[in-house]
């Protein structure tokens, strides 16, 4: 017999996980949706040199890569902006333009697997493209910010930056050119502690001061609001920019939707891939900082030439889907509370089926879930067992004089029109 195992690094996901997370899934939809978003899908499998094209660094070494049949260079996704871009190159003229999109679907990166971080994971990713401004800057973080509102997270933080406003200051010590190396090594940051970054900046730049000075700048936020932390890395970079001018805008209107105070300037904040241009940011739960980020993204104004003569400017943000998932269980979170895979087990006696398939039909009228017992002949305590395994609160069963339902919870017992009206009371709550 084969030995039923799975591969270092994914999972198989039960019930249990699956119904929640689905659920997730469907309120974010619905605040995509509520924002113009509409669904796109690409493939699982591209051609090498297009997911290549500009993953840059870690990413390229991560990717899984192979021959298929016919002998071609393929490749599997490893994230969905890369594809996106492809998307938008082959489809521009199909599509409005500003394009607004959302793709939740799964993406594989051969890392080292570890807590809430796997091989393969699910990616929750919305982008606009078309528009350069702070306008659409903005509407990518408001909508960042009514997605975990809704989602129930009533403590979260949005780190935000400007790969811009790093490249002038960096212009500055004459580190144009060394920018890439830099980014990516103070984007470790947080896995591997400043002084760790520090000793890294000293190699790369040739100059213990200068490493210094980049210290000092991506800390310039600590202690400091907003616009105070703006003002310090102005003058650290030589004054008012184009960059400086759209974070100061981008800032005013998430004061205006009276949403500023989920969001704060960390110029710590660079993201470790090459396409990104303009601001960037990461989102940590408060009370849990140590799982990472679990919703990043940023502004790519080139991504989209690699495929295309025109350019289309873009802005968009990823949401770990896994990952947070795996915080909201270790926060207790109500959302992961209901995996139930009905709200009412129907249980039909011999001779009940019709009786069974009807009731629980006029059920489901009601908006309520109902599961019909497929076997009239199971003895009761089998019937219980699967109820506990699916965590179905409510058994109807039959009887001469009708039906009676149970709350499997509580012992109580009540009528079919009860349960309705209790369930799609809890529903509404």
């Amino acid at each position: 017999m084969i030995d039923p195992v799975i591969l270092k690094g994914f999972r198989d996901s039960l019930p249990k996980d699956e119904i929640p997370k689905k659920r997730i899934i469907r309120t974010l939809e619905d605040v995509f949706s509520s924002f113009g978003f509409v669904p796109i899908d690409t493939p699982v499998l591209e051609y090498t040199e297009v997911l290549l094209g500009k993953g840059g660094g870690e990413t390229d070494k991560q990717i899984f890569r192979f021959s298929d049949n016919g002998g071609r260079d393929v490749a599997m996704r490893f994230d969905l902006t890369v594809p996106f871009a492809r998307f938008m190159a082959a489809h521009h003229d199909e599509v409005g333009i500003p394009f607004r999109r959302y793709h939740i679907s799964k993406v594989w990166r051969g890392e080292n697997p570890q807590k809430g971080r796997y091989r393969e994971f699910t990616q929750c990713d919305f982008d606009l493209v078309g528009a350069d401004n702070a306008l659409s800057d903005a509407e990518i973080l408001t909508m960042m910010h009514r997605s975990f509102s809704a989602l129930g997270i009533e403590r979260y933080t949005f780190h935000l930056s400007h790969r811009g406003l790093f490249s002038t200051f960096l212009a500055t010590l004459s580190l144009e050119d060394k920018a890439v190396d830099i980014l990516r090594t103070v984007d470790k940051l947080r896995k591997i502690g400043g002084e760790e970054v520090r000793k890294i900046l000293e190699e790369i730049t040739g100059s213990a001061e200068k490493a210094e000075k980049i210290i000092a700048f991506i800390t310039a936020g600590e202690g400091k609001d907003f616009r105070s932390t703006l003002e310090s890395l102005e003058n650290l970079s030589g004054g008012e920019s184009e960059a400086s001018k759209r974070m100061r805008e981008i800032y005013s209107l998430l004061t205006a939707l009276g949403i500023e105070k989920s969001f704060t300037f960390d110029p710590s904040i660079t993201r470790g891939l090459d396409y990104y241009t303009g601001i960037v940011y990461e989102t940590f739960l408060d009370d849990l900082p140590s799982i990472g980020s679990v919703c990043s993204g940023g502004r790519y104004n080139n991504l989209a030439s690699l495929y295309m003569k025109e350019q289309l400017p873009g802005v968009g943000s990823s949401i770990g889907l896994d990952r947070l998932l795996a915080a909201l269980e270790e926060l207790g979170s109500p959302l992961l509370a209901d995996s139930a895979s009905a709200d009412i087990l129907i249980v039909p006696s011999a001779g009940k089926e019709t009786d069974a398939a009807v009731t629980a039909e006029r059920i489901r009228t009601e908006g309520v879930k109902a599961a019909v017992y497929l076997q009239s002949d199971a003895k009761m305590k089998r019937i219980y067992s699967y109820a506990e395994t699916n965590a179905i609160p409510y058994m109807l069963t039959f009887s001469e004089e009708g039906t009676a339902v149970k709350d499997l919870r509580t012992r109580e017992m009540m009528t079919e029109e009860e349960a309705v009206k209790r369930i799609k009371e809890a529903k509404s709550r």
